[in-house]
């Protein structure tokens, strides 16, 4: 009983001691890792995890062709008209060419392109940039600028 309760101590402590050395994710990729977030959750048409990944605040800025919104509500707004209105569809969204430049301890600047593949066959593309600040709960996008190509 003794022996048993002495390796169950000694294994907790290993994996204590091998999780306190394990490095922290690198800003870069803990940005990457939301945007892949929300591509998941995108093609699982969960809109609403997807603009998780945005900063709930009334300050969040959308640019996207001639049009600028500000805040959360307005973007899962356009994003809902969109994307989930009568007649149209979320399609599979692949984000490519992903280049993120960490501007400091809270804040980086992404850019990429996305790609949506439609039941129509139909391909709509584009460019994006994305400026991403780190919050207690984790880096949000507080601005994107998305193009569609013509």
């Amino acid at each position: 009983m003794k022996t048993t309760t002495a390796f169950l101590i000694a294994t907790a402590l290993m994996s204590i001691r091998a999780i306190a050395q394990t490095p922290p994710a690198s800003p870069a990729s803990a940005v990457e890792q939301v945007l892949r977030i929300q591509q998941d959750a995108w093609n699982r048409h969960d809109l609403d995890a997807f603009m998780a990944g945005y900063w709930n605040s009334p300050h969040l800025t959308f640019f996207s062709g001639a049009n600028e919104r500000h805040g959360w509500q307005a973007t899962m707004d356009r994003y809902k008209a969109t994307y989930r209105s009568p007649g149209h569809e979320m399609g599979k969204l692949d984000f490519l060419n992903l280049r993120v430049e960490v501007l400091g301890d809270d804040a980086a600047f992404v850019r990429g392109e996305w790609h949506l593949t439609m039941s129509d066959g139909m391909t709509p593309h584009g460019l994006f940039t994305l400026v991403f600040r780190k919050f207690p709960d984790g880096w949000k996008i507080i601005h994107d600028h998305t193009s569609a190509a013509q």
